[in-house]
């Protein structure tokens, strides 16, 4: 997938869209029928898929508007994850960040357009929630939690000795040496502190990032078109801006940049070394895809889709440090580098108001509170959140009508650590 259809729907006003229930796909009615009335069809050649309210519909079905490649979950039988369902999680209240009234966690449900829930604790099922387009069957867009789990195979690599963190990137793809990626490290990739002239500002028309988007695209090109045709030879193009290592600086193509690292390494792409290191080893329900472009090469910066409960299982598995029903599936020092975070002086400088002392490594956000969370985080709400401390992992998949996390963290941190404390407290 073209990482702006996934990344890049603009910035909008949520307090001038239709709530949660009035924007339900179920209700508009989008792609029911046999065939849908006119009005109700979402699909190529049409563009505007993942805008709002469509994008509630699209989020479940990236499958049907674009080419994708499989993360097989193999040919073993689901490992059912243990439940133990508590009700009372629902009544569970907090405060927003910045103040105003308390709000229980179900009333958050609907104000972050919550798609699908489930928290883990202590390894059971305690709560799930499915609204929207998803059900317990269906996938889901993780948009840039891909970006976390594609660092994590990377961790694991360095932790095995199979990835030099400290290698420069040229030397391990030469085709990128006189790109601005090529004398970054793998570490300073990983933690994005690249200095790179490239802009993801959708709302400035000369952005790097719409190059990007007509390169990284399977569809057929205009005839007219001269720029690169895939994430590969755009990655060439990247220029260098300013110093390496001094600010974190958000940007996807450090993630594409990293997923071609590891399939140079390991001989495999990024999907189908999740699949061996991961997805068939865990007991997954469903089989993963990721988008591609147009050679089938996986979007490692945000392009899965997967179940709900088998994000969690994923989640599950960093918690416990990479140990799974007694066996080792990779080592424990993969997790405890992405734990130890990354440079907070050069997190600061990026100006996360709601992440205050917050880093970044491995492509995993580290909070540094009290109870050690971290998570994996993607737009319009997705995200997989770890407190060790609470022995608690949540995942949730959302279609809010804002792209950036900023517009529902102050409804969704806050809640996160009430349930963390409220699991704690009925122990």
């Amino acid at each position: 997938m073209a990482c702006g259809t996934l990344l890049g729907a603009a910035a909008l006003a949520a307090d001038d869209l239709p709530d949660a229930a009035a924007s339900d796909p179920r209700t508009l009615g989008w792609m029911q029928g046999f065939p849908p009335p006119p009005e109700r069809i979402i699909g190529q050649p049409d563009t505007d898929y993942f805008g709002f309210p469509k994008l509630r519909w699209t989020v479940c079905h990236f499958r049907e508007l674009l080419p994708t490649r499989r993360v097989s979950r193999g040919l073993g039988a689901p490992i059912p994850l243990v439940t133990d369902l508590d009700p009372g999680i629902d009544a569970v209240t907090f405060t927003p960040l910045g103040g105003g009234e308390p709000m229980t966690w179900e009333a958050a449900l609907e104000v972050n357009y919550t798609d699908g829930l489930v928290i883990l604790h202590r390894g059971r099922l305690v709560y799930e929630h499915y609204a929207g387009c998803l059900d317990e069957t269906g996938v889901h867009g993780a948009m840039s939690v891909t970006k976390s789990l594609t660092g994590l195979l990377a961790e694991i690599l360095v932790a095995e000795g199979a990835l030099d963190e400290d290698a420069r990137v040229g030397e391990l793809l030469p085709e990128l040496a006189e790109s601005g990626f090529g004398d970054a490290t793998v570490r300073q990739v990983m933690e994005m502190t690249t200095g790179l002239a490239f802009s993801e500002d959708y709302a400035d028309p000369e952005a790097e990032i719409w190059a990007y988007n007509a390169a990284a695209s399977p569809l057929p090109k205009p005839a007219d078109y001269q720029g690169p045709r895939t994430y590969y030879e755009f990655l060439a193009t990247v220029r260098p801006e300013g110093a390496h290592g001094e600010a974190f600086g958000y940007r996807t193509i450090n993630t594409d940049a990293l997923g071609w690292i590891i399939a140079r390494t390991t001989g495999q792409s990024v999907s189908d070394l999740l699949s061996e290191r991961i997805w068939q080893r865990l007991g997954a329900e469903q089989s993963a895809y990721f988008t591609v472009d147009s050679i089938g090469t996986p979007f490692a910066g945000g392009g899965l889709s997967a179940g709900l409960r088998d994000l969690a299982r994923v989640g599950q598995l960093v918690l416990d440090e990479g140990e799974f029903q007694g066996q080792r599936l990779f080592p424990a020092e993969a997790v405890q580098r992405i734990r130890r975070g990354g440079d907070p002086a050069a997190f600061a400088r990026a100006g996360y108001a709601n992440l205050p002392g917050g880093s970044y490594r491995g492509m995993w956000w580290l909070l540094h509170n009290a109870h050690g969370a971290f998570a994996a985080r993607g737009v319009h709400g997705q995200t997989i959140y770890i407190d060790p401390t609470a022995e608690m992992v949540i995942v949730r998949f959302a279609s809010h009508p804002v792209a950036a996390n900023a517009a529902n963290d102050s409804t969704s941190l806050p809640a996160y650590q009430a349930v963390a404390e409220y699991l704690m407290g009925r122990d």
